[in-house]
C-alpha cells in the first residue's frame, strides 16, 4: 500500500503554528514511507474565507520546504484539488445515502434550529425531520422550502475507533448529534467534504489536532455507511503557551508570535522554526535536536508521538536559531543578513567579510542585527558618563589622556587592521603601565556611543576604517574636554 497524506487548510488566515505542525507531521509521514504528500484546499466555508490566504498557504508550504506531490498548483490525478472546484460530486454520495434510508432532508427553518439549541441542553437536534412521510417530503420539495441533508446517526451503542497516538477510544451514539452533510447553499459540511475528498483520493493517514478527537466517530459512520476503509489516525496532542504567572494554556497571541510568517518576520529561520515544531509532540529516541528536513524525514515514526501537550517556549526556538546561524558558512549567513544590512547601511559599501567576524557567533535572530550594528552606520548620541568603567578602572580624570594617546598610536598605523590595531593598542597599554582594558574601553566608547556591542574595541575600529575611527575619537576627546 502506498501511503498518502494531505494537508487540507482552510484559506481563512494566517498559517498557525498548530497548522505547520499538522502539515509537516503529514509531510514526514508521507515521506518516512516513501509515499505522497498531497495538498489541498478545503474552502467550502465561504462565510470565512479571507482574500490572499490561499496564496500564504503557498508561499508558507514553500519557505518551509514543505513540497507537495499533488496539489491545485501542481496537479494530479486525484483533481481538482480545491473543494469549491469539487462541488457538483458531494451531493450524489448524499442522495445515495438517502436512497438506502442512511440520510434524510431537514426543512427545520433557522428559527426552529435557534429555538431548539436555546431549550436542549448541548443544543443537539431532536430528529424532527428524521422520519416525515415521504409525501409530506414531496410536499415541502414542491414548494421549494430549502432544505439540508443530514445522516441518520444510531442512537443506541457506542462507537469505538483506534487511533495511532490515543489507542482505543469509544464514544456513546447518544452524544452524537444527526450531522449535516450538505448545507442549504448546496455546499457540504466540512466533515461530509473531508471523508468523500479522502477516500476519492486514496488518503491513507489523517493528521490533525487532537481537538478533532471526539468528531471522528462521525466521520467512520460516514466510511461505514458507504462501505470505505477507514484510514489511519494520528491526532495530535494541544501545543500550549507559558502565561506571565508559569501557568500553561492554549497556544495564542497572547504568548507571542504564533504564525509562520509572524515568526520569520521575527527574524526566526524557516529551517530552525520546522526543526523546533517537529519537535513539539514528537519524541525521537536519540537526544539529537538539530535535524535538517531530510533526516526528519528519516527519523520520524508515528508511535514516537506524545500524548502530553507541548509548550512552545521562545527561548528554546531562540536557541536553536542561533544554533543554525553558527552553523551557516560566510556565503550563506551574508545572505539571510543582507536585507538587515541593507536597513542600517542602505546604498553604503559595506564589508560584509568583517561583519560576518562580529555577528556570526554573536546573533540569535535576525531582527537583532540592526541594534547591533546600526552604530557603524552612525554614531549615535550618547553621555560622557558612558566612558567611566569600574571594571577598566576608567574615570573622567585618566580617559581624556588615554584617548589623545590612543588617537596619537593610531595616526601612526599605515597598514589599519585588526593586526596592526591590536599591537598597537596592547604596545600603549604596556608603555603607560596600564591594564589592557583601560586603553581599549575608551577606545570602544567613543568609537561605538555604546557600552554593548558584537566585537571589542580592535573589531570596531578596523571595520570603520582609520579616517572614520580618528574622527570619532577625536569627537570623544571633544566630548570629554
Amino acid at each position: 500500500m502506498t501511503v498518502r497524506t494531505r494537508y487540507a487548510p482552510s484559506p481563512t488566515g494566517f498559517m498557525h503554528v498548530g497548522n505547520l505542525r499538522t502539515a509537516l507531521y503529514e509531510y514526514l509521514i508521507a515521506k518516512n514511507a516513501k509515499g505522497t504528500f498531497v495538498l489541498r484546499i478545503e474552502d467550502t466555508d465561504r462565510e470565512r474565507l479571507v482574500e490572499g490566504a490561499v496564496d500564504v498557504i503557498y508561499n508558507t508550504m514553500k519557505t518551509a520546504g514543505l513540497i507537495h506531490d499533488e496539489g491545485p498548483d501542481v496537479g494530479g490525478e486525484y483533481g481538482p484539488y480545491v473543494q469549491s472546484q469539487r462541488k457538483d460530486m458531494y451531493l450524489p454520495y448524499a442522495e445515495q445515502l438517502i436512497k438506502e434510508g442512511k440520510a434524510y432532508r431537514c426543512f427545520c427553518t433557522k428559527e426552529r434550529l435557534e429555538a431548539l439549541s436555546q431549550e436542549s441542553v448541548g443544543g443537539g437536534y431532536d430528529g424532527h425531520c428524521r422520519d416525515l412521510p415521504p409525501e409530506e417530503i414531496d410536499r415541502l420539495l414542491k414548494e421549494g422550502v430549502p432544505y439540508v441533508i443530514r445522516q441518520k446517526m444510531p442512537t443506541e451503542g457506542s462507537t469505538t475507533f483506534v487511533d495511532a497516538v490515543f489507542g482505543e477510544i469509544t464514544v456513546e451514539n447518544s452524544e452524537l448529534t444527526d450531522q449535516i452533510l450538505i448545507k442549504s447553499d448546496g455546499f457540504p459540511t466540512y466533515n461530509f467534504a473531508n471523508v468523500i475528498d479522502d477516500h476519492t483520493m486514496g488518503i491513507t493517514h489523517v493528521v490533525r489536532g487532537c481537538e478533532y478527537l471526539s468528531s471522528t466517530p462521525k466521520y467512520n459512520l460516514l466510511y461505514e455507511a458507504f462501505g470505505w476503509e477507514i484510514p489511519t489516525y494520528v491526532h495530535l496532542p494541544l501545543i500550549m503557551g507559558k502565561n506571565e504567572d508559569g501557568s500553561v494554556s492554549k497556544l495564542s497571541k497572547r504568548h507571542g508570535a504564533t504564525g509562520f510568517e509572524d515568526l520569520v518576520a521575527e527574524g526566526y529561520l524557516p529551517q530552525a522554526i520546522i526543526n523546533y515544531i517537529a519537535l513539539l509532540g514528537w519524541c525521537p529516541k536519540t537526544n539529537q535536536e538539530i535535524f535538517t528536513l531530510q533526516e526528519l524525514c528519516e527519523n520520524f515514526h508515528v508511535e514516537e508521538i506524545s500524548k502530553s501537550p507541548s509548550v512552545f517556549d521562545y527561548d528554546k526556538l531562540s536557541w536553536m536559531n542561533a544554533e543554525y546561524l553558527r552553523a551557516m558558512s560566510e556565503a550563506e549567513f551574508t545572505a539571510v543578513c543582507k536585507p538587515y544590512y541593507d536597513k542600517v547601511f542602505g546604498d553604503k559599501p559595506y564589508d560584509a567579510e568583517k561583519l560576518f567576524a562580529i555577528l556570526h557567533e554573536r546573533t540569535v535572530k535576525l531582527t537583532d542585527i540592526p541594534g547591533m550594528i546600526d552604530f557603524l552606520a552612525e554614531l549615535p548620541e550618547y553621555d560622557r558618563e558612558m566612558f567611566v568603567n569600574k571594571k577598566s578602572k576608567t574615570t573622567l580624570e585618566n580617559v581624556p589622556g588615554i584617548l589623545e594617546a590612543v588617537i596619537g598610536e593610531l595616526e601612526k598605523i599605515e597598514n589599519f587592521n585588526c593586526d596592526t590595531i591590536k599591537e598597537s593598542l596592547l604596545g600603549l597599554a604596556a608603555k603607560l603601565g596600564l591594564k589592557n582594558g583601560t586603553v581599549m574601553w575608551p577606545a570602544r566608547i567613543a568609537a561605538a556611543g555604546k557600552t554593548v556591542t558584537p566585537g571589542g574595541a580592535v573589531e570596531i575600529l578596523d571595520i570603520l576604517g582609520k579616517e572614520e575611527s580618528l574622527r570619532r575619537l577625536n569627537a570623544g576627546l571633544e566630548k570629554l574636554n
